[in-house]
């Protein structure tokens, strides 16, 4: 294993992969200041968590922690968010959520301390969050443009990957609820193949919607009822096989009449209550 990091891409087999166990700062949450539907049960969180991770193990991935305490930082287990992981190394984000500034910091030492490096970080008014960045190759980054991601971020993430031969794709995002509720690019589609992605239409763009046409994806459909318990939201493992969230039977069938191999997960505590899927609860750090 000569480089053992290099994330460019949704589906390639997850190889490493960073997770952050629930701690007394999510369990702590005040749910009208994170806007999570209830206050979480950290036990059974906890519980819920670990089996995720036992799953990712059962999937052929290293499963690295992120143990470094964050006091206030609720949102702090949702690692996708605070860093993207290229060929070069690391490049950390910049919160667009006020109360989560300061996790890419912590992140940051994590990574370095597990060999991969940081190649770069925004600065300034630049603000970008994971979960609106998508790989649609490995040359080529879809970058959502909401609240949580803006026109800055977007620069300066398409001036550090062009030295790297990767294309920015800027996606515009729907207003939805508003600024305080998380609709990241990640919360309308995931890829879970090369050639296949799961969406929720009726909140994408349609410029983006014939990019996907002009990619030959093919689109399996999340119905309405199985949005709000993040349908789309799917991890994948490995071309083909992926992981979402349980209750979402009929994207499950869908994804499965497609050819794809479906675990699914609880996470009644630490997804449903707080607006954060498998994708959110992990940082791939390497796919190959």
């Amino acid at each position: 294993m000569s480089r053992p990091y290099g994330a460019q891409s949704m589906v390639d087999p997850l190889r490493r992969v960073l997770v952050k166990r629930p701690d007394a700062a999510f369990g702590a949450a005040d749910p009208a200041v994170w806007n999570y539907t209830a206050r979480p049960d950290l036990d059974e969180a906890q519980r819920e968590h670990d089996a995720l991770v036992e799953t990712l193990r059962a999937a052929g991935a290293e499963v690295i922690d992120h143990p470094e305490p964050q006091p206030e930082r609720a949102d702090a287990l949702f690692v996708f968010d605070p860093a993207l992981v290229t060929e070069r190394g690391a490049v950390l984000l910049s919160m667009g959520k006020d109360l989560r500034r300061g996790e890419e910091e912590a992140l940051g030492r994590r990574l370095e301390a597990v060999g991969v490096p940081i190649y770069a970080a925004l600065t300034g008014d630049a603000r970008a969050e994971g979960g609106d960045l998508l790989w649609l190759d490995p040359h080529t980054l879809a970058v959502g443009q909401g609240f949580r991601t803006n026109a800055e971020g977007l620069r300066q993430l398409r001036e550090i990957l062009g030295g790297l031969g990767v294309a920015v794709l800027p996606v515009e995002l729907p207003y939805f609820t508003g600024p305080v509720a998380c609709l990241h690019l990640l919360s309308l589609i995931s890829l879970v193949d090369h050639d296949l992605a799961v969406v929720y239409p009726p909140l994408l763009s349609v410029p983006f919607w014939k990019t996907l046409q002009d990619r030959r994806i093919r689109i399996v459909q999340v119905p309405e009822e199985e949005f709000p318990t993040m349908g789309p939201n799917v991890l994948a493992l490995a071309p083909g096989r992926c992981l979402m969230l349980e209750g979402n039977p009929v994207t499950r069938r869908r994804l499965e009449e497609a050819g794809c191999e479906v675990s699914t997960y609880r996470g009644r505590e630490i997804s449903l209550k707080a607006e954060g899927g498998p994708t959110c609860l992990t940082r791939p750090i390497w796919r190959g």
